[in-house]
This record gives C-alpha cells, structure tokens and sequence, in this order.
C-alpha cells in the first residue's frame, strides 16, 4: 500500500512539471499558429507513455539508484575494506582507495553508455554527417571522457584538493584543442558534454559523491560532495575533440 502511495505522490509531481510544457506547446498551437494540431491521438498516447514512464523513472531513482550509489560508497570505503582486514589504515592516504577508483570509472562509463540524451544526439550526428561520425564511435568517446572525469573527481575528493583547480585546467585544455580541431567536431563536443548530465548519469555519480564525502575521514558532503557531475561534463568535451582530432589525422594522414 505504501508502494501505491508513493507512486501517487510521484505521478502528481510529474503532471506538476510536465504541465507548463503542454501550456506552452498548446498556447504557441493555438493562439500563435493558430492551428490544428497534426496527429493529436498519436501525441496524447506518447504523452502518457512519459507521463508514466517518468514516474517509474522517480520512483526507481528513490528506491534504487540513490541508495545504490550511497551504498556502494559506503562498502568500498569501509575501513575493513580499504585497509584489506588490517586495522592499521590511514583513510586520508588517496593510494588506498584504488578500487573506489575503479568503481567511478566503470561506472561513469557505463552509465553514460546506456543515457538516452546521448543515444538521441549520436543518431542525430550520424545521420546529418551522412555516416561519417560514427554513433558508437562517438558514444564510446563520450563514455572514456566521463569515466576519466568521475574518476579524476574521485579523487579530488579523497585527496581534498580544490576543485576550481581541475576546472581550470580542463577548460584551458579545452580551449587549446578547440583552436586546432575540425569544425564541425567542436559544436557537437561542447553538446556531449552537456547531454551526459541526464537521466541515468547524474543520480549515480550525485548519490557516489555524497557518499564518498560522507565516509572519507574529514570530508564535508556539502563542500565536497558535489562537483562530480561538473567533472562529468567537462571531460566528455575533452574526449570527443580529441576523437575528432584523431579521426582528422587519420584521414590526411600521407600515405607512403
């Protein structure tokens, strides 16, 4: 019964915020273009189908991805854990947390992967460039570019350095490969960075930064906490330009 409840509680809140879109696509409709509306039952089923969808959607981030990421910090930086059985273990020394380091990894990895944003934008790139960008190509670069930056944002925040350090430095990357990449690469490397903080990705990586904040030894969640989904997308724009930079060498390449 609780589990309707809150199932209720969800399906409200999502017709909340769903509400202004249709306001506005049936204010520009109807008063603006004054015109019917083309295939209206086709869009009201879809319209349900987000509708419900984005209710599981809640739900299942409540119930299962928040407390998953929270959980998975908590048991990779346990002190039995991290210190192999031994009770002597300095949980400030970055090098022992080697396998919160992988996690972040194979997670950013993954769940940029499986983004439906990022699916939508590859196909689009594929198709307008007639082949040439490929949407696995593009969507692997893209998932490299997140697992390096959680990977690196776990670190900042065992280490406790500043943040604002390694946003710098990755935006004066970006800027230097910007001069010297391909045109047509640089709009839609500035997107992926941007379409990799979705559905999928951010609650993962939120719930694996306050985690981490919360278990290593002199970490404040609300200073260190955050930051991981900065990393997140600021590193998918380094990847994608270099696999454009890459693909360009390739093609005028001299060929002996």
């Amino acid at each position: 019964m609780d589990q309707v409840i809150h199932f209720s509680q969800n399906l409200l809140l999502t017709c909340r915020d769903l509400l202004p879109i249709v306001l506005l696509f049936a204010f520009f409709q109807i008063v603006v273009i004054k015109q019917r509306i083309a295939n209206l039952k086709r869009i009201l089923i879809g319209s349900i189908y987000v509708l419900v969808g984005l209710t599981f959607f809640l739900s299942g981030l409540e119930d299962a991805l928040f407390p998953l990421g929270k959980i998975m910090a908590t048991q990779l930086t346990d002190p039995e854990f991290v210190g192999g059985g031994e009770k002597a273990v300095d949980l400030t020394d970055w090098k022992n947390y080697i396998w919160v380091y992988v996690f972040a990894a194979t997670i950013g990895f993954a769940t940029t992967i499986a983004e439906p944003s990022l699916m939508a934008v590859a196909f689009k790139a594929n198709q307008v460039s007639g082949g040439s960008i490929s949407a696995w190509g593009l969507r692997i670069a893209v998932a490299v570019g997140v697992a390096v930056g959680i990977t690196l944002g776990a670190f900042r925040i065992i280490a406790g350095t500043p943040l604002y350090v390694y946003i710098l430095v990755g935006y004066v990357i970006v800027i230097v490969q910007t001069a010297f990449s391909p045109k047509s690469m640089i709009p839609l490397a500035y997107d992926s960075g941007g379409v990799t903080t979705s559905t999928v990705t951010v609650p993962i990586v939120a719930a694996l930064g306050l985690g981490l904040s919360a278990s290593v030894p002199g970490r404040d969640p609300a200073i260190d906490g955050f930051g991981l989904i900065a990393f997140a997308s600021l590193f998918p724009i380094i990847s994608v330009l270099a696999y454009g930079q890459f693909a360009n060498y390739l093609v005028h390449k001299p060929k002996h």
